[in-house]
């Protein structure tokens, strides 16, 4: 039988105009495993990798791969079902203490994405008496949320804490105020205020919430996250974050925080009640990940000079770098056409990058996401400045 045709709006505008904007994102076909060297399906080997969210470098790393092999052979491919039927297993619990005391929380629930995370405990934590402020830029599913809850909503300007001090202010009205941001912002690579917004926080009796999903692993002394690296683990109530970047980079996501707050998740929060368990694998890969970096900070300590290296080379080469100090290191290019093409020509050159443009960030702000990792090496860092340089120059972003 012939397939059934797309609806009349899907054959025509919407694609087209993409498409004309220059919007368009196509998916590169990997042949191999992720790591700072890749290879391309049809043949193209020798890439160097810039764009993963592959911050330590685990996803490959022999001990996680083999501890994910062991999972699988001892405790199955997956369990078929949801966690309080019968899809809970011990290496479950397991992780989920590990989680915690990686946090130095009092305990942690397993999601199937941080996404799930972050669209579960919204809903099941405010009531229509409560009100949430959130950053403006934060992430889509911290956004999307945020709508599915009752609470009064309120959005505050981007970092922006003079702005946020007024919102709460409008809010003492309601019973409950949590102040919810990204730890680390995924696009400019820029860091929360955490002790500017704890103080508020505190000052208008709120609580705080992070997604940490760009900096668990690697930010802080001990990689611990945002809320270590600026000295506030104490005052943040709740952390969201995900076994898919840094710590192992499979899937999976959490949240930490106080227990009568995970006792209620694992009752209310719809995510976690309706999606099936974890598979073993990938809990074995993040639990795994989790010893490395409690063994040694060494991991974690390895971001700090390579991403400084790429960031000071490009910048003395022209560019402009948003953010600071992390190793999400943005292009900014401004035309969204300029940073597809840039992109493209870029790879001609070996390196792996890609080209980030509206909707994924605002008109007018494209550009090319660098991503450092610490399993890139220096001349993997240099031969990515000297294509920058070259590409730039070529389409006129550089003089």
């Amino acid at each position: 039988a012939a397939a059934p045709a797309a609806p009349a709006p899907l054959r025509s505008a919407p694609l087209e105009d993409i498409r004309g904007a220059g919007t368009w994102k196509s998916e590169r076909v990997i042949a191999s495993r992720q790591g700072p060297h890749l290879r391309l399906a049809g043949g193209g080997g020798g890439i160097i990798n810039f764009c993963a969210n592959n911050y330590l470098g685990l996803s490959s790393h022999p001990e996680v791969i083999r501890a994910a092999v062991e999972a699988l052979e001892k405790f199955g491919a997956g369990l078929s079902s949801v966690r309080f039927i019968c899809g809970t297993q011990s290496i479950h619990k397991d992780l989920e203490e590990k989680i915690a005391r990686f946090h130095q929380r009092e305990d942690a629930i397993l999601y199937a994405s941080c996404f799930d995370a972050n669209a579960g405990i919204f809903e099941a934590l405010l009531t229509p008496e409560d009100a949430v402020l959130s950053d403006e830029l934060n992430h889509a599913s911290i956004i999307d949320g945020i709508r599915l809850c009752k609470a009064n909503k309120y959005r505050y300007k981007h970092m922006d804490m003079q702005d946020l001090e007024a919102k709460l202010q409008e809010a003492q009205k309601h019973r409950l105020r949590l102040v919810a941001t990204d730890g680390a912002f995924s696009m400019d690579g820029d860091i929360a205020p955490l002790r500017e917004i704890c103080q508020l926080a505190q000052k208008y009796d709120a609580l705080v919430f992070i997604d940490e999903c760009h900096a668990t692993g690697f930010l802080g002394p001990n990689g611990r996250g945002t809320d270590e690296l600026l000295g506030v683990m104490d005052k943040v109530t709740i952390v969201n974050s995900t076994l898919g970047k840094a710590l192992g980079g499979a899937a999976g996501g959490y949240t930490t925080g106080p227990k009568l707050l995970i006792d209620l998740l694992r009752q209310r929060s719809r995510p976690y009640l309706f999606s099936n368990s974890l598979p073993p694998a990938v809990v074995g890969c993040a639990s795994k990940a989790l010893d490395l970096l409690m063994e040694s900070n060494a991991i974690a300590q390895s971001m700090a000079a390579k991403t400084q290296r790429f960031r000071s080379k490009m910048t003395a080469a022209g560019f402009t770098i948003s953010g600071k100090d992390h190793p999400i290191c943005p292009v900014m290019l401004g035309d969204a056409r300029l940073a597809s093409v840039m992109a493209e020509d870029m790879l001609n050159r070996g390196i792996y990058v890609i080209g980030f443009s509206y909707p994924v960030v605002p008109k007018g702000k494209a550009r090319i996401r660098v991503q450092i990792s610490a399993v890139h090496s220096d001349e993997d860092i240099d031969r990515c400045v000297e294509a920058f340089t070259e590409v730039g120059r070529k389409h006129g972003a550089l003089p």
